[in-house]
């Protein structure tokens, strides 16, 4: 006695990966995000690869998740795979505080994000 099988968060033809726990915030990881929807899985990689931002690292990661998984988990032809959504939203913020004169105190907000890109198959077009 097993519990069911969770049904599937995405179309047949897609593959998902999500990472709850990225240091930045969601404005920033947003532009970055905007650099790779609608592109080949290639051509976003190559585009991650050669930008400037530091949040490019972090979206790198999750997008090389997401083909795996489309390879690995839903054989799917990496080569024929598009980004079709990259979304990006708020995680939790840690509170900290920096002292300051007079005795008292600033606070320090340092908030984490969520990014979740989901890829698809799409066919040839002749």
């Amino acid at each position: 006695m097993s519990k069911p099988k969770a049904p599937r968060r995405v179309d047949e033809k897609e593959a998902l990966a999500v990472n709850t726990m990225v240091r930045g915030s969601p404005r920033k990881l947003n532009l970055v995000a905007g650099l790779i929807r609608g592109r080949s899985a290639q051509d976003a990689l190559n585009v991650l690869t050669f930008s400037k931002r530091a949040m490019a690292v972090d979206v790198k990661k999750v997008l090389q998740s997401a083909i795996a998984n489309a390879e690995n988990n839903h054989q799917l032809d990496v080569d024929a795979l598009v980004v079709k959504e990259a979304s990006v939203g708020k995680s939790m913020s840690m509170r900290r505080f920096m002292t300051r004169g007079r005795g008292r105190s600033a606070p320090i907000v340092k908030p984490f994000s969520r990014i979740r890109i989901v890829v698809r198959e799409v066919e040839e077009q002749a």
